[in-house]
């Protein structure tokens, strides 16, 4: 987890969950799984861009204040496991 200095309504922690899964087919599963949510799930406080090479899924979490970080962790840590039981990548 990374803190910026900016202002007070500027995006200031952000971490970045990256997972790698047995091939990239399965990780494209996982990403088209959770790509539908990225523009749905959020606030003015937070905000989340995923990202996929090859094999390595990545969800970057940005946000204002910790409590929506954590917030956000919360949520695609969640979404990210269904992902994972739904699309058979674990």
């Amino acid at each position: 987890m990374s803190k910026r200095s900016t202002s007070s309504n500027a995006v200031r922690h952000e971490t970045r969950l990256s997972v790698e899964y047995p091939s990239p087919e399965q990780a494209r599963r996982i990403e088209r799984a959770l790509a539908p949510e990225v523009g749905d799930i959020g606030d003015t406080r937070s905000r989340t861009r995923l990202r996929r090479s090859g094999a390595v899924v990545s969800i970057v979490v940005e946000a204002a204040d910790l409590v929506a970080l954590r917030a956000g962790l919360n949520t695609w840590c969640s979404l990210l496991g269904v992902a994972e039981q739904t699309g058979g990548a674990c």
